[in-house]
């Protein structure tokens, strides 16, 4: 079970998110397949998808992590070198409701584990539900074994500012 950190900042205890040129040791994506999202039953969504986690395999790991339903679809498309592991979501876009990965100066590795709420809640979010999302910073970060989470009281990348005090 991946350690749940509270009380404290990530910056409070040394970690700073790494830049957009440092190394990294793979990449997360969400397979797409909201019907009220995606047209033409995501396929060609699906298809960017693929062409995307190619290119990125040339360099680095790729996770791709798919609803149940869509585990075989996504297995016989994707490369071999692509890892499909089963993950429920409700939509893509795991760069906001996944972990953000920040590092110390000694090699220690943090995620954050953002609460998302598709951008608002019940008042202003864009989708319902969000149950399945909220969830995904946590089991990527149970995934990748060890990696200390903390759980911010407020939602996504709004809170980035905040919580690293920038």
């Amino acid at each position: 079970m991946a350690k749940r950190i509270t009380g404290t900042t990530p910056r409070q205890d040394g970690y700073r998110m790494p830049g957009e040129f440092e190394e990294q040791s793979g990449v997360w994506m969400l397979w797409p397949q909201r019907p009220d999202n995606w047209r033409g039953g995501a396929k060609p969504a699906q298809q960017a998808f693929i062409d995307v986690a190619r290119a990125i395999a040339r360099f680095e790991p790729v996770t791709v992590c798919v609803n149940p339903d869509q585990f075989q679809n996504a297995r016989a498309r994707l490369p071999e070198d692509v890892r499909v592991v089963e993950m429920t979501s409700n939509d893509a876009w795991v760069r906001d409701c996944g972990p953000t990965f920040v590092k110390n100066d000694q090699g220690g590795l943090r995620a954050v584990d953002w609460t998302f709420n598709a951008w608002g809640g019940l008042y202003d979010g864009l989708y319902f539900p969000w149950d399945q999302d909220d969830l995904v910073a946590r089991k990527i970060c149970e995934l990748e074994g060890g990696t200390a989470a903390m759980l911010t009281s407020s939602g996504q990348a709004a809170s980035f500012y905040s919580i690293f005090n920038i």
